[in-house]
């Protein structure tokens, strides 16, 4: 059968085992589904589960489906690291050879100068924090001084915080901006990302305007291929901030994953175009895997659960929905960082072979090839397609 549209939705940091090489990371044991379905009483995922998710793998814990409305499968990473970036740009079609910096002490003298003098403001903090951490910490010095917050944590990232009433949200853009031109070469982070706030001391919270700037990617990915074949890519989430408005004909930002949801939705729904509706839905890993917070993530999952036969009920018969993630956050393991796991494969659509086992892909990347096969546009420099898996005949 013809496709003439996929939709890719990323449950960020969904994560379904740890990799065989999860030890070099400090990640064994990491299962995020399957330690929240062990840790969490209740935890269910029936209409997941009913596509085949539990299929997958057994150590999931979370039951099987006889009959599996969808294709399924897992695949493992290649490219060094296990940040949002290099997982979402695998998923695209590149392998990276070599890990973005990390930074577990803080910026080096050189990075924090070189900031200070384009942006004329000192910068607070410089070391590692979750987010909320550090505006409870530097806030109100921040407030006093007028100077941003800047931090990292166990991922590729330069971080900026500045409460709305001191930095407007445009001008801590503008920063970001600025921070991003600086951090080339040795010191090429993965994201630039601003992180607005408001409140007052001990009820600071962060707000929506969150923005990240990425790098560019490194090649061509499969969404330049489809823009190429004069087809569309919208981006739902921070997909564009991700590939930094590459191979992107449109972006619709969101607040979080039930908007994204239902942004993606509408569009299922109401575009014609043909091409790719590329959707991240952040929440899983910025409000409840960073934070360890089993009891959030498993509500979030089965929220998200509760409305995929909403999604699956406006596809029209020429769709084809996958879903997937980019990496773990185990939120029942020391630390609030990432891990370095299996990512789960969902395919589903009236195009698509139901209950075929797609078995372990050697990459991430066998994603992105698929998609370009079935959209017919030229081929992706990395990945091997499942599509002959799986693809009905026309």
């Amino acid at each position: 059968m013809v496709i003439d549209r996929v939709i890719l939705m990323v449950l960020d940091s969904v994560g379904i085992g740890a990799l065989p090489d999860a030890g070099l990371y400090g990640d064994e044991g990491s299962n995020t589904i399957g330690n929240i379905a062990r840790k969490h009483k209740g935890f269910a995922l029936p209409n997941m589960v009913k596509a085949g998710l539990g299929n997958i793998d057994a150590d999931l814990s979370i039951g099987q489906s006889p009959q599996p409305t969808a294709a399924y499968g897992k695949a493992m990473e290649v490219s060094p690291g296990k940040d949002t970036t290099t997982g979402h740009w695998e998923i695209s079609g590149l392998n990276l050879k070599y890990p973005f910096p990390m930074y577990p002490e803080g910026f080096p003298a050189d990075v924090i100068d070189a900031f200070e003098q384009v942006t004329h403001k000192k910068a607070l903090a410089n070391k590692p924090a979750s987010g909320t951490q550090i505006i409870d910490e530097f806030g109100e010095e921040h407030l006093q001084t007028g100077n941003p917050i800047v931090y990292t944590s166990a991922d590729s990232v330069f971080q900026i915080a500045a409460h709305e009433e001191v930095i407007p949200v445009d001008e801590l853009y503008e920063i970001c901006r600025q921070a991003r031109v600086i951090l080339t070469d040795e010191h090429a982070v993965g994201r630039v990302i601003a992180r607005p706030f408001i409140g007052t001391p001990g009820e600071f919270r962060r707000t929506t305007n969150r923005k990240d700037f990425s790098l560019d990617p490194l090649e061509d990915t499969v969404l330049d291929k489809i823009c190429e074949a004069g087809k569309e890519v919208i981006a739902v989430g921070k997909i564009n901030d991700i590939f930094c408005g590459k191979g992107i004909s449109r972006a619709v930002k969101t607040a979080d994953n039930m908007e994204g949801i239902s942004r993606t939705i509408d569009l299922i729904r109401d575009d014609r175009s043909p091409g790719l509706i590329f959707t991240n839905l952040v929440d899983f890993d910025m409000i409840y895997g960073h934070r360890n917070d089993v009891e959030g993530y498993a509500t979030a999952l089965m929220a998200f659960d509760e409305r995929l036969p909403q999604i699956m009920e406006v596809m029209r018969e020429q769709d084809v929905l996958i879903l997937t993630a980019d990496h773990g956050c185990d939120p029942t393991t020391p630390g609030s960082d990432h891990s370095r796991e299996y990512i789960p494969i969902l395919v589903y659509g009236k195009p698509i072979t139901a209950g075929t086992d797609l078995g372990t892909r050697r990459s991430f990347a066998d994603i992105g090839a698929t998609i370009a096969e079935m959209l017919h546009t030229a081929p992706t420099a990395f990945g091997e397609s499942f599509y002959h898996l799986i693809g009905k005949p026309a």
